[in-house]
């Protein structure tokens, strides 16, 4: 009877509309559309015609929507002296995304399983070297690859391009593998060479399928880093087998003609669609693997 007459007990309920509920969700509005911006920008802009977009409305969205610019961008806009669009970078930086991607998160992978559960001698030291060459600036290294590439014949070609990825990836690689395995209890591992288990064995039987999300967060960077990757695409490689970005750099940067807004819009889109695709994918394993170690000391 006492209960019934003083009501309800706990904390009083929380009000939609709080000062810090509209601190915090105006924030939010306003940092989305500070970033959302040029991309409805961009998207509006490659759905116009050429006509239209002399008008000068940037904001506005198009009177009669057209996919002109996207063919003309994927197959038909001038990169160089080739009048192919984007169509035949696409495919070479999937070549040389694919094996990138492939080499250093397997070889990266193990390496972090060795310098976490197989301690040798100078392992310290040797992880220390790897870690310090990840802060090594990139323009130090240009020319010496230049003279490697060239003396082993891969100067030029696409190969050439796949083993600069794969080498200046592994070193950050390996410190987020190591630091993720170095997380996983030691007692599985002191259970599993109870049990007779080896080196592959263990990776393979218990580190794989336990590391999902530190894969995935490797992958993200991987891909994200190499598909976007202007400077090596466009040293290292030839008109013949240049990537998507250096493509890009020569639609968006032509000098003859028309300049063709709505084209170049398209094309960057084309462009930068893959590693945004990966991210609405994957967003929820990345999140998991950061959380999970993949940033701990």
């Amino acid at each position: 009877m006492a209960d019934a007459l003083t009501g309800p007990s706990g904390p009083p309920p929380k009000r939609i509309f709080s000062r810090t509920n509209i601190m915090l969700y105006g924030t939010l509005l306003v940092v989305s559309i500070y970033y959302l911006l040029p991309l409805y920008v961009m998207v509006v802009t490659s759905l116009k015609g050429m006509p239209e977009i002399r008008l000068g409305n940037i904001f506005a969205p198009p009177l009669e929507v057209t996919f002109e610019p996207w063919v003309k961008a994927w197959s038909e806009a001038c990169t160089g002296i080739n009048c192919d669009g984007l169509s035949r970078g696409f495919w070479n930086s999937v070549k040389i995304l694919v094996p990138s991607c492939a080499l250093s998160i397997a070889v990266a992978s193990v390496n972090g399983y060795a310098l976490a559960r197989w301690k040798f001698k100078g392992s310290e030291l040797f992880f220390s070297i790897l870690i310090v060459g990840a802060f090594i600036p990139y323009q130090t290294m240009l020319y010496p690859l230049v003279i490697i590439l060239r003396e082993l014949g891969l100067m030029g070609k696409l190969g050439g391009l796949v083993l600069v990825h794969t080498v200046f990836g592994m070193p950050i690689l390996t410190l987020l593998f190591r630091n993720y395995f170095a997380g996983i209890p030691e007692d599985l591992f002191k259970a599993a060479r109870v049990d007779g288990a080896g080196f592959w064995g263990i990776y393979f039987r218990i580190m794989l399928p336990m590391s999902l999300p530190i894969f995935v967060v490797a992958l993200i960077l991987q891909v994200t880093g190499i598909w976007n990757d202007f400077l090596f695409g466009v040293i290292y490689t030839k008109p013949a087998t240049y990537p998507m970005t250096v493509q890009l750099n020569n639609i968006v940067n032509s000098v003859q003609g028309i300049k063709e807004y709505n084209v170049n819009m398209a094309a960057t889109l084309l462009t930068g669609g893959v590693p945004l695709i990966l991210y609405f994918i994957s967003g929820k394993l990345f999140v998991r693997g950061i959380a999970a170690g993949a940033v701990k000391g």
